[in-house]
């Protein structure tokens, strides 16, 4: 395992040096940002392949995302910022510095208490390194990136809040929560209807509804241990191959998507629905 990612790292000094790559050569932090982000969304959607019984692609794409990593790292080496060998050290005193249940001697009760130490060696962590003042207005939150999708942040957002107790007690209040949801926006809808399309104010009203109902729906996944940017992927995926199911049929009766009815894509939906087993 040492030699293959000692090859790795070699073969990245290789691709940058003079004699390598020009491509490789030209690439910055800035350049090599979308890249990164797109290879962690398809390492994402690969787990999803290995859950079902296919593994073999996630390993590629994990490899993928590990060469950005060593991308970065070398850039940053020339750069005389930091090595490939201070990103691994780092991560690895950080880990064990916050599993002091397992590396040291403190006992933790269940996986309730365990979080809770991990959030308060997160803070102490920062206020040793400066990162957090008295009298800044800190929160637990900060660690959750504002830049991340808007699912995956509402997720995060619960789950670190969830970690220090505030939490609904069980799914059914959420569902509850739900149901309160979906009457706030049926009431916003209903005040836009009445102040007009041109209500900007109407509009913000449905668009923050709309929003907290779909942090409640993001809570319900959390509550179920069902990761709700995987189950929304998952999703996706279903509807577009019973709308594909959709087309093909079309296709096949001679007439096109603007031709037909909702009745007869209704039941090309309905005929992909039972063909694939699926809800």
């Amino acid at each position: 395992m040492a030699a293959n990612f000692q090859d790795l790292v070699a073969l990245m000094a290789r691709l940058r040096s003079p004699e390598g790559c020009p491509w490789d050569r030209e690439q910055t932090y800035a350049t090599l940002a979308p890249m990164l982000l797109e290879e962690a969304y398809e390492a994402f959607e690969a787990v999803e392949e290995a859950r079902a019984g296919r593994p073999a692609n996630l390993c590629e794409e994990l490899g993928d995302l590990l060469f950005q990593i060593v991308f970065y790292a070398q850039v940053a080496s020339e750069r005389g910022e930091f090595t490939i060998d201070d990103v691994a050290g780092q991560i690895h005193a950080k880990m064990v510095r916050r599993h002091p249940h397992v590396f040291g001697d403190v006992v933790v009760r269940d996986n309730e208490e365990l979080l809770r130490n991990w959030e308060a060696l997160k803070a102490e962590e920062k206020r040793a390194a400066g990162k957090v003042h008295e009298d800044e207005d800190a929160s637990i939150l900060d660690g959750v990136s504002a830049k991340a999708p808007a699912l995956m942040e509402a997720h995060q957002l619960a789950t670190k809040a969830a970690r220090v107790g505030f939490d609904w007690r069980n799914v059914d209040e959420i569902f509850d929560k739900l149901h309160e949801e979906m009457d706030e926006l049926r009431e916003a809808i209903r005040e836009k209807g009445e102040a007009g399309p041109d209500s900007e104010s109407a509009q913000q009203r449905v668009r923050e509804e709309v929003g907290d109902l779909l942090f409640a729906a993001a809570n319900i996944a959390r509550h179920l241990d069902a990761e709700p940017e995987a189950a929304l992927k998952l999703t996706n995926r279903k509807f577009r191959r019973r709308f594909r199911h959709i087309e093909r049929g079309l296709r096949a009766r001679g007439r096109e998507l603007g031709q037909s009815t909702i009745e007869e894509m209704e039941e090309l939906w309905r005929e992909a629905k039972n063909r694939n087993g699926d809800e």
